[in-house]
């Protein structure tokens, strides 16, 4: 047995987690408006039982269905393995979140979106969007650091989205069973940044900090602009207004705005869009 799979069975034996199950929860239902204001009050109605999937917060019927199990084991088998030390290099940890660079954000692949983004595109884009923060009581470097750690652990749990079917307790435990063994990975090499990385992570888990608030708003602001963006590329022939409902979540006041002129410039698209055809 590989010393990751020795360090992931007793990561879990020590914390006592075992494999979740999951049950299917399909989507109650979509947005399918081209344009609107966050300020409407045809936006202020009451939401179905939501969710926190993937990296947003997601409307979800009650029904139920069977899905496979996931467990850490078996996500880090077809993880290269590292011939080094993991008190000298960091390969271990790095061999993992590669995989952010390969794996693509599920939404988009059910609209048969072509070479769409990936994990990690989603965070580097993310990074930069709070770097623009407007707000100078909000500390910009920690939002950056945690743009690119909050999805880490999709690294091997995946991009989990409402139709998979896994509650949020299923998604938190995978996620944190992640967490806990990159943290490991790298406290032979430099605990402090294991340390950290974990911290940051959970505090956006958490959603309570300004900075939490902040990055978790423009983690929908972005989703956002990537519909535009693809909408635009596929002139047209592609209507992602299911994704419209996020924007009702954001809370902070500046990006709402920036979410305003994002539907704005969709509503004259769409308008030009019909007009030529």
């Amino acid at each position: 047995m590989s010393w990751l799979m020795r360090t992931a069975r007793g990561t879990l034996a020590g914390r006592g987690m075992l494999a979740s199950s999951t049950r299917s929860h399909p989507l109650s239902g979509t947005l399918c408006s081209h344009s609107f204001s966050l300020r409407s009050p045809a936006f202020r109605r009451p939401i179905p039982l939501v969710v926190k999937m993937g990296s947003t917060d997601q409307p979800f019927s009650t029904s139920t269905n069977s899905k496979a199990t996931w467990s850490l084991q078996s996500a880090l088998k077809d993880v290269s393995k590292p011939v080094t030390s993991p008190s000298s290099s960091p390969l271990a940890f790095l061999h993992i979140i590669e995989k952010l660079k390969t794996t693509p954000r599920e939404g988009w692949r059910r609209f048969d979106i072509q070479h769409g983004e990936s994990i990690a595109d989603h965070m580097y884009r993310m990074s930069i969007i709070t770097m623009l923060c407007p707000d100078p009581s909000i500390k910009r470097d920690h939002c950056v650091k945690m743009a690119i750690i909050h999805d880490m652990a999709e690294s091997l749990v995946g991009d989990i989205t409402p139709v998979d079917g896994v509650t949020k307790e299923d998604k938190h435990s995978r996620e944190l069973q992640t967490m806990e063994y990159l943290k490991g990975l790298l406290e032979p090499f430099n605990p402090a940044v294991g340390a950290e990385i974990m911290s940051i992570w959970q505090e956006y888990e958490d959603g309570i900090t300004p900075e939490a608030i902040f990055v978790k708003d423009v983690d929908k602001y972005e989703l956002l602009v990537q519909m535009i963006e693809y909408e635009k590329k596929y002139n047209a022939k592609k209507d992602l207004s299911e994704f419209h409902w996020v924007a009702t979540r954001i809370t902070t006041e500046y990006v709402k705005q920036w979410a305003d002129d994002v539907m704005e410039e969709r509503k004259q698209f769409w308008a030009s869009a019909k007009k030529n055809n």
